[in-house]
């Protein structure tokens, strides 16, 4: 297995989520998610619209970083100003807890969204941590469904086969932002971050659920 491949399996979850909780995109992004983008499409400036212009923010700052090497912190360091701009963190938090983060109190939910993001950038910073040559292709035209768009994207690592990042935004203050990202081209992840998540919240709560969100940063980050 190509080298990003295997860690982007195993620590960015390519695996099926559990049944009754795989999330998937519409139909329209799930058929054409194996689609390939026209050559040329990987410059910000060449983006067709604005839920794809910043993915390809998103990507530009994920291949500086690779390029850029050095330890997971500094990579962290470099990747975080691009993550909080493109993703809501907030609202991917409450999707992967799910219905109860709206009646948590307002220190738990800061603790979580805190949590949730150094986990995910943590995550980007640690299987992401050189160039080969590697290339993140993203479609110009997003997907409109209803007030939400969806951006295809893939993977094409310098050998073995592409791999679908797909991604669903909404507006937050005019800009797009993302609330899930669908890998291998419709598998939800928050959803399996809410199977993943489920047992840690009902036995520990709120609080021992970000201890637990928080320790696998750390240990992502070590």
């Amino acid at each position: 297995m190509n080298r990003f491949l295997k860690p982007i399996c195993l620590g960015l979850m390519l695996a099926a989520a559990p049944a009754g909780l795989i999330v998937t995109a519409p139909s329209a992004l799930a058929q054409s998610a194996s689609g390939q983008s026209a050559p040329g499409q990987s410059t910000t400036a060449q983006a067709a619209d604005p839920a794809a212009a910043q993915i390809q923010v998103f990507y530009d700052a994920l291949v500086a970083s690779m390029k850029s090497g050095g330890t997971a912190k500094s990579r962290y360091d470099r990747l975080r100003p691009a993550v909080e701009k493109v993703f809501d963190l907030e609202a991917m938090t409450a999707a992967a807890v799910g219905p109860t983060f709206a009646a948590m109190s307002d220190a738990d939910r800061k603790a979580l969204v805190d949590a949730f993001t150094r986990m995910t950038i943590a995550n980007y910073a640690k299987n992401f941590d050189s160039y080969g040559g590697e290339k993140f292709p993203v479609d110009p035209q997003s997907i409109t469904r209803g007030s939400e768009r969806f951006v295809k994207s893939r993977l094409v690592p310098s050998s073995g086969d592409p791999v679908a990042f797909n991604y669903r935004l909404h507006q937050v203050d005019g800009n797009w932002k993302v609330t899930d990202v669908y890998l291998a081209g419709n598998i939800s992840q928050m959803a399996q971050k809410r199977s993943d998540f489920a047992g840690t919240l009902k036995t520990s709560g709120p609080q021992g659920l970000a201890k637990k969100i928080n320790a696998l940063a750390d240990q992502t980050l070590s």
